[in-house]
């Protein structure tokens, strides 16, 4: 079954409430108009339940099937919030809201689970319910875990959940998943070298905390080339070096930050071990001293097998089997759908955005002609896992 024709029908509307959202993004938890206007919307379209408030700033809307022989609940997620980027094209519906974006899609993913719950409400045709998730803070807030520690899988009765994200420059109208790991696992690091300032015309009466830290960098280069088993992925990214203000001045201290990536717990371990033995030993053969700060971020999203395989049968309903990529490689960006997919079974896809500026990037752009797409997998995913029985 390609595009459903109702969804097609609805692309317009949709494309209009994406617009909406763009213009007017939100970041983290503050999601406050784009909160309202979804459950707003849920209340408009006939659903079952609205309750907002889940994980803060979240909304969570249940549509009943037609059938009521089942109480099975499939949850459907989308993320809301945007990111602290300044938008440059100058689109029609570009940012109202200096330094801040959607750059990221969100408002695609919500405007197209919005689309999915329209169609849902209309038709009904599945039996038991369609959870419809709309999670604030993906951006490094953790909104996903703090929907989940306020209950809302045993609350609305979420067996599986499925979650989604656009990928620029892969191509319209396809899909890629695979079992498994399919986003990495992220821990930040903060490392603080302490050593001895001086005058940079006598070195040595001064320990340097610029060349220890250069040091450092180089270094951990290494966990990756020569500690982690070449068949397994990992990242170590120093991303930010602050030390010194003046062009004669050896400062007393510097600072490194930075971030890890792993698709495995044992290299998520690994790294952080060999991180830690790494900065005390070559900071101590300088004779200065470190303090280091880890900052656990997201696991890694791990597939299960059962439904990565009904999800890409889905995706296939839509585009066919040959558009969709069912052993794409891992991605080691994270995010935070993976507590999600901690407390129950699931997957999550990616969708073409086709030709585009990358995630995170201030000239990006949800595709609208990806809409229908996003849509109509959310809709056949529900009517296809809640089948009525005769």
């Amino acid at each position: 079954m390609p595009i459903l024709d109702r969804i097609a029908d609805l692309t317009p509307e949709i494309t209009a409430w994406r617009h909406d959202l763009h213009a007017h993004p939100e970041l983290q938890y503050d999601v406050h108009r784009t909160a309202g206007i979804v459950a707003e919307k849920l209340r408009a379209f006939g659903c079952d339940e609205v309750v907002t408030g889940i994980g803060r700033t979240g909304v969570v809307g249940v549509i009943r099937g037609r059938s009521h022989g089942s109480n099975r609940a499939i949850g459907l997620r989308a993320d809301m919030d945007a990111l602290p980027i300044q938008e440059v094209r100058d689109l029609p519906y570009r940012s109202t809201v200096p330094g801040k974006m959607h750059a990221c899609g969100h408002d695609g993913h919500t405007a197209m689970l919005l689309g999915a719950a329209k169609y849902l409400a209309e038709t009904r045709d599945f039996d038991g319910s369609a959870v419809l998730i709309f999670q604030p803070a993906e951006e490094g807030g953790g909104g996903g875990e703090a929907m989940v520690q306020d209950g809302m899988m045993e609350r609305f009765g979420v067996e599986t959940v499925y979650g989604l994200h656009n990928i620029p420059n892969q191509p319209l109208g396809t899909f890629a998943i695979r079992p498994g790991p399919i986003m990495a696992s992220t821990d930040r690091f903060t490392i603080t070298v302490e050593g001895r300032g001086g005058h940079a015309a006598l070195p040595q009466a001064a320990i340097d905390t610029v060349l220890v830290a250069s040091h450092i960098v180089v270094a951990l280069q290494s966990i990756v080339a020569r500690a982690v088993d070449p068949l397994d992925s990992a990242v170590v990214s120093v991303c930010a070096v602050d030390a010194g203000e003046a062009f004669n001045v050896l400062p007393q201290t510097a600072e490194l930050r930075g971030t890890m990536r792993a698709l495995t717990p044992a290299v998520r371990e690994l790294m952080r071990t060999r991180l830690q033995m790494i900065v005390q030993n070559v900071a101590a053969a300088f004779g200065a001293t470190v303090q280091i700060d880890f900052a656990s971020g997201y696991p890694a999203t791990e597939n299960h097998p059962a439904e990565t395989d009904f999800m890409a049968d889905v995706a296939a309903q839509i585009v066919g089997p040959e558009k969709v990529d069912r052993a794409v490689a891992p991605m080691m960006a994270a995010e935070d759908f993976s507590y999600m997919l901690a407390h129950r079974p699931g997957a999550y896809i990616f969708m073409g955005n086709g030709p585009s500026a990358g995630l995170h990037h201030p000239e990006y752009d949800f595709n609208d002609s990806a809409i229908p797409y996003g849509a109509s997998l959310w809709a056949r995913i529900i009517e296809t896992g809640l089948p009525i029985r005769d």
